[in-house]
Parts: C-alpha cells; sequence; structure tokens
C-alpha cells in the first residue's frame, strides 16, 4: 500500500511538471509571459480620460439599445422578417475580426508587461491590421445591402441596424485612430514595461467598443 501511494504521488508530480512545460511552450510561442511582471493587481488600467468615454460610450448605446426594444415591441413582425434578409456571413466576418483585434491588443499589452517589447509590438500590428478589415467588411456588408434594395427606408428595422451599426462604426474609428497613434509612440519607444498607460487606455476603449458589437450581433443578426 505504501509503495502503491508513494506511485501515485510520483505521477502526480511528473504530470504536474508535464502541465508546466506545456504552458511554458504555449506562452513562449505566442509570446505572453510565464512568470514575473510589473505588478498591476488593484490598478485600474489605461487613466481616467479613457474611462470617462468608455462610459459616456455605454450610456450612449443604452439610449440607442432602448430605441431598439421600443421599435422592436412596436414592430415585431418586421424585426422578425428583416434579420433574415441581412448577411450573416457579414455579420459573423465582422465579430470574428472585432474578437481577434481585441485578442491581439490583448496580447500586446501582455508582452509589454513582461518587457517583451518587440513581440508587443507585433501584437498591436497584428491587432491594427485585423481592425482594420472591420470597415472593408462592413463596406462589403452595405454594398451588398444596397445590391438586394436593403437600405435605411426599406422599413423600421433596418433604419434602426444602420443608424445603430454605423454609430458602432464610427467608435471603432476613433479606435483606428488611437491605435495608429499608440502604435507611433510604441516604435518611439515611450512605453515600457512600468509605464504604457496609453497602451491600457487603448485595449480598455477597444474592448468596450468589442464588447458593444457582441450585443449588436445577437440583436440584428440573430435574436431579431
Amino acid at each position: 500500500m505504501r509503495h502503491y501511494a508513494s506511485a501515485r504521488l510520483q505521477a502526480g508530480a511528473h504530470s504536474h511538471a508535464i502541465e508546466q512545460e506545456v504552458t511554458r511552450v504555449i506562452a513562449d510561442t505566442i509570446g505572453l509571459p510565464t512568470g514575473s511582471a510589473p505588478a498591476t493587481a488593484g490598478r485600474i488600467p489605461g487613466n481616467k480620460g479613457i474611462w470617462v468615454g468608455i462610459c459616456c460610450e455605454f450610456v450612449e448605446f443604452l439610449v440607442l439599445f432602448a430605441v431598439y426594444f421600443v421599435a422592436r415591441a412596436h414592430f415585431p413582425e418586421a424585426f422578425h422578417t428583416g434579420s433574415a434578409r441581412l448577411s450573416q456571413t457579414a455579420g459573423v466576418a465582422i465579430t470574428l475580426l472585432m474578437v481577434s483585434s481585441s485578442f491581439f491588443i490583448a496580447c500586446a499589452v501582455t508582452s509589454l508587461r513582461a518587457g517583451r517589447r518587440h513581440a508587443s509590438l507585433l501584437w498591436l500590428i497584428a491587432g491594427l491590421i485585423t481592425a482594420l478589415g472591420y470597415p472593408v467588411a462592413k463596406y462589403a456588408e452595405v454594398q451588398w445591402n444596397l445590391a438586394h434594395g436593403i437600405d435605411g427606408e426599406s422599413g423600421i428595422f433596418f433604419t434602426v441596424y444602420y443608424y445603430l451599426t454605423i454609430n458602432h462604426m464610427v467608435h471603432a474609428f476613433w479606435g483606428i485612430l488611437g491605435m495608429l497613434w499608440v502604435l507611433l509612440r510604441h516604435a518611439l519607444g515611450v512605453y515600457s514595461a512600468e509605464e504604457h498607460s496609453g497602451l491600457e487606455a487603448l485595449a480598455s476603449y477597444w474592448h468596450a467598443t468589442d464588447i458593444i458589437w457582441l450585443v449588436l450581433f445577437p440583436f440584428f443578426y440573430v435574436m431579431a
């Protein structure tokens, strides 16, 4: 019995060692840290200004979501039939682009915290390139809509759809401009593992914009 218990303990220790090694290899592959990094617990990322902007963005879209539900309550049939006419492919493509871009920017922040400045720059560039796919996909979607006779005068559903999604596109445009500015400063060596509040502010804003799209997507492409 004692030999059996000892064998189980050794097997458990061996399994834990393998798990740690796999985690290290994966982290090294994608450029994420595995150990020490500057302490960030208890600190709000970014700066106060960006969080004021994020709160204003959320309040704005809460009002717009209220408009959505009021319109849907008064015209349920229009929302039911309207959703089926939209391009599900475009909606999924934009969702994947937004989520991927947010992930890349999060990796940029995490890498810089670990002192991997070059990896952080590469992740940020990847996030920018992916984010630029959003307006391209949106333009293609609008062209597809117009080719199928879907414009702002096609009914209440499409009026609300265009108003909310184009409004989101404007916020995403500001986020893309922010990426360009942060990328320039990052390339000039302004940010370091100890001070990178500008990069954190960008990531916070882009994540907030991403969250709003993750609400818009089911509202127009799934639930309606």
